[in-house]
C-alpha cells in the first residue's frame, strides 16, 4: 500500500532505537526524509548510517536531550518545516509510590511528560501557520491499565493521553491532526532486559527470558514494526480524518476480562 508519504519530512525522538529507529525507519521507507532524536550521539549516528544506506532519503541526526526545553526550541529554529512529528522519548521507571523518590519522578517527567508537551507546543504553532501537518505521540498501555507498581508511568500517560485527546480534538480547526498510540509490550531492548533479569530471579537462568512471553497474546509480544506501521499509516493522508484518538497496541491485554 502506497502511503502517498513521499517528499514529506519527519521528525522522530527518541530514535536511536526501538520503536523510533522502527518508526524512522518506515517513514524512510515511505520516502520521507527523516530527522532523528535521541540522547546518546553515538548510537543516534550509527541509526542514521543504517537508515542512509538502506534508503535514498535525507537522514539528519540530532543529539538533544528533550527534558530541557531550550533544546526543543532549538530543534524548532533549526528544523521549521516538519510535516510529521512522531514523539517517542523517554521511559518512566517501575515503582510504586514509596519507591519513586520525587527527584526520579520528576526527572522521568521532565523527558517524557514536558518533553511531548514541549515539542508539541513549539511544532503545533509551526504547522498551524502552514495549515499541514500532523502529530503522533507514542504514549504507552500503563496509561489505561492503571498499576500502583508502575504509579509514575500511569499517571504520566494517563496525563498525555488525555493531553493527545485535548490537542487532537482542537486540531482540526487548525488544518492538523493529532493522534496517540499505546504499545503494550513490545520486544525491545529494554523488555527483554526486564525478562532477563526475571528469568535469572524466578528461573535461575537469564536465558531462558523467553519463558516469560508465554502468557501473553498470541503467546508472544507484539514487535516494533508493528508499532511503527501504525504510526505511518497514521501519519498519512490515508487517515486523514482521524485526530484526537488512541490507538491501542497490546494484542487486547488493556481489554482482556479477568475472573474473580
Amino acid at each position: 500500500m502506497d502511503l502517498g508519504l513521499s517528499g514529506r519530512r519527519a521528525l522522530i525522538t527518541g530514535a536511536s532505537k526501538g520503536i523510533g529507529l522502527a518508526c524512522a525507519r518506515r517513514l524512510a521507507g515511505e520516502g520521507c526524509d527523516v530527522v532523528l532524536v535521541a540522547r546518546t550521539a553515538a548510537e543516534l549516528e550509527a541509526a542514521a548510517a543504517s537508515l542512509r544506506a538502506a534508503h535514498n532519503v535525507a537522514v539528519t541526526a540530532r543529539a538533544a536531550d528533550l527534558s530541557d526545553s531550550a533544546n526543543v526550541d532549538a530543534l524548532a529554529r533549526e528544523f521549521p518545516d516538519i510535516d510529521i512529528l512522531v514523539n517517542n522519548a523517554g521511559a518512566v521507571p517501575g515503582g510504586t509510590l514509596d519507591e519513586v523518590d520525587e527527584a526520579r519522578w520528576r526527572a522521568a517527567w521532565d523527558l517524557k511528560m514536558f518533553g511531548y508537551i514541549n515539542m508539541c507546543r513549539r511544532f503545533y504553532a509551526l504547522m498551524r501557520g502552514r495549515r499541514r501537518g500532523m502529530i503522533v505521540n507514542i504514549i504507552g498501555a500503563g496509561g489505561e491499565s492503571l498499576d500502583a507498581a508502575y504509579i509514575a508511568g500511569s499517571t504520566g500517560n494517563a496525563g498525555l493521553m488525555a493531553f493527545t485527546r485535548a490537542l487532537g480534538g482542537a486540531a482540526p480547526d487548525d488544518g492538523l491532526r493529532v493522534v496517540g498510540i499505546n504499545p503494550g509490550p513490545i520486544l525491545t531492548e529494554r523488555l527483554e532486559g526486564l525478562l532477563r533479569r526475571r528469568a535469572a530471579e524466578t528461573l535461575g537462568d537469564a536465558g531462558r527470558w523467553r519463558e516469560g512471553l508465554a502468557g501473553m497474546p498470541f503467546g508472544r509480544a507484539g514487535e516494533v514494526d508493528e508499532v511503527a506501521a501504525l504510526a505511518a499509516f497514521l501519519a498519512s493522508d490515508l487517515s486523514g480524518y482521524t485526530s484526537g484518538t488512541i490507538v491501542t497496541v497490546d494484542g487486547g491485554m488493556a481489554n482482556k476480562r479477568k475472573a474473580f
